[in-house]
């Protein structure tokens, strides 16, 4: 982001309301491991702000940062330069007051432990007495399309079946946003358009914020209010594209000609990324 570019989106800040999300200068440089290498740039000046409520995808190459950026907000990886606020809060202080779920991409369940009981486990750490984590571990189970497998165990279901299971533990204790790190990346075309729709469907309901890493054009589309799209590392921001998609979607739309547009427009910010033509 250009000098006059920040000071613009600094003004703004002053008099928009609290973000769910503001990133200002952040980069994150991890040390070289021998003394003749160079250090790893990470990340490299990223500015972004993220409203209440927004479903945001942040898309780039493998290896751009994506990830780096979400495990920052949610305070797994430190900065080396720059702020991270999360709510108004430190990351670290967001994270003790449990202001986000997180949704790693694989569903990272105990095996020994049923579905019913995996999600209920944080609830459980958290305090929360066994028939309050049991109500609200069944109406999250349900609000992912799982009532009746409770009692399952994580090897007798599909791996989609098994991400749901994680997205319903991490809406456990309500959090005001859930950050999602590609959930759906490993899982086969049909499997991941259901979830896709589901994952929709379940924001338009509760209009809670996401920040969602994924490497599908067609998925950072379909689900996103803004698509940040990413330079190969240093990660920066090379563009932010705004949907125009209406609210209330479906997987019909992508076939329309304004979703294809959109995807053109995410596919040439890559290929920007890249010094090339196209992607």
């Amino acid at each position: 982001m250009n000098a006059p570019d920040r000071l613009a989106a600094q003004r703004a800040d002053a008099v928009a309301p609290e973000a769910a999300v503001q990133v200002r200068r952040a980069s994150v440089v991890y040390p070289s491991g021998h003394a003749n290498d160079p250090p790893v740039h990470a990340l490299s000046d990223i500015d972004l702000r993220i409203n209440q409520g927004e479903f945001v995808s942040l898309i780039g190459p493998s290896g751009c940062g994506k990830t780096t950026l979400l495990r920052v907000i949610a305070d797994l990886e430190p900065i080396t330069r720059g702020e991270v606020r999360v709510n108004g809060l430190s990351p670290h202080q967001a994270r003790l007051a449990r202001a986000y779920g997180y949704v790693f991409q694989a569903p990272a369940l105990f095996p020994w432990r049923n579905v019913l009981a995996n999600v209920m486990l944080p609830l459980t750490l958290q305090g929360r007495p066994r028939a309050e984590a049991e109500r609200l571990a069944l109406a999250q189970l349900a609000r992912v399309g799982l009532t009746g497998f409770e009692r399952k165990y994580p090897w007798q279901l599909s791996g989609g079946m098994q991400q749901r299971v994680s997205i319903a533990r991490a809406l456990g204790f309500e959090p005001k946003i859930l950050m999602m790190d590609e959930p759906f990346g490993a899982l086969d075309e049909i499997t991941r358009d259901g979830l896709n729709e589901q994952l929709q469907q379940l924001w338009q309901r509760e209009r809670r914020t996401v920040v969602f890493v994924t490497h599908s054009i067609a998925e950072a589309v379909y689900l996103s209010t803004r698509i940040v799209v990413m330079s190969p590392r240093p990660g920066r921001i090379l563009k932010i594209i705004n949907s125009t998609l209406p609210d209330a979607r479906h997987l019909g739309l992508r076939d329309t000609p304004e979703f294809m547009a959109l995807a053109h427009e995410v596919r040439l910010g890559l290929a920007e990324g890249h010094g090339a033509d196209e992607v």
